[in-house]
């Protein structure tokens, strides 16, 4: 299994949401937002290739949004931005890909799937795409709470493509294998507590924390987003994440923290949760995964 980052845009989200209850005098020490609150965020996703199978993790936002959009979240991106880094550093297409294994659905995550002046045009023709069942439920009919979150007038159309297509593994329960070409697997576990449901794929010894821990920032267990729809069930499941992940020693991949991709988990002096070892991001296209 070869494994890598996929870098294909960036984008900017309000501080204060990015890091709930937590006073702004703490978290700015971290992150210095700008003039308008906003911090720097990365939208990375994987990319994985076994000897058969062209595997990616998440989709980011995509490039097709109109320009009020792109400027509230400051997105800087180009023009199919997956396809190119596929194209210039793998010598491959997205044609090609094999797999898509969608974290969640929420904007930054699924809106990379399409493309045309709505979105709804396959990218990933030939893919199988690997969602939760019963996270696609909820995303149908969110809360109102969290529906700005979800874009439906994108996803459900390019994702019903698939589904008549017959292209679509929804994946069901709490943990499971997504999966499997010849000795390389693909598992999962499921989160609660930022959106339900939301999946998080463990390969070859490295978790995708998604918005779970979407930054090193929130690595603290009582650092959570004021996006997610039940902080405290957040915290929870946390807690029962970090004990597999010391459990398995896997080395945890954060989707949106702009200058650390991931690392492996410690305790500090304090008995708290720690990021120890971080991998640093060289801000490149694509960076490899040991």
């Amino acid at each position: 299994m070869k494994k890598f980052v996929l870098h294909p845009a960036k984008f900017k989200l309000d501080g204060g949401a990015m890091f709930g209850i937590i006073p702004k005098p703490m978290w700015e020490k971290k992150i210095t937002p700008d003039e308008f609150n906003r911090i720097n965020m990365s939208l990375r996703i994987a990319y994985i290739e076994t000897e058969n199978k062209k595997i990616l993790i998440d989709t980011g936002i995509g490039d097709y949004h109109p320009d009020k959009f792109n400027e509230q979240f400051d997105v800087r991106t180009e023009a199919s931005p997956i396809e190119k880094i596929l194209r210039e550093n793998f010598n491959t297409s997205a044609a090609e890909v094999t797999d898509v294994i969608l974290s969640h659905l929420h904007f930054d995550h699924v809106g990379g799937l399409g493309s045309g002046s709505d979105g709804t045009e396959m990218i990933f023709r030939n893919a199988m795409i690997h969602v939760h069942a019963d996270h696609y439920k909820y995303a149908l009919s969110p809360t109102l709470r969290d529906s700005g979150s979800f874009q439906a007038h994108y996803f459900h159309k390019i994702l019903k493509v698939y589904e008549e297509k017959e292209q679509i593994n929804f994946l069901s329960g709490n943990e499971g294998v997504i999966l499997e070409d010849g000795g390389d697997v693909i598992s999962f576990l499921t989160s609660f507590g930022h959106t339900p449901h939301m999946i998080h794929p463990i390969f070859d010894g490295h978790i995708y924390m998604a918005d779970l821990v979407p930054m090193s920032h929130h690595v603290n267990i009582p650092w959570v987003m004021g996006y997610d729809i039940e902080p405290g069930v957040t915290t929870k499941t946390k807690e029962k994440f970090y004990e597999i992940i010391q459990e398995k020693n896997l080395k945890m991949i954060f989707e949106h923290d702009d200058e650390i991709i991931g690392g492996e988990l410690g305790i500090d002096d304090r008995k708290k949760y720690t990021l120890v070892n971080p991998i640093i991001s060289k801000n490149g296209s694509f960076q490899e995964l040991e």
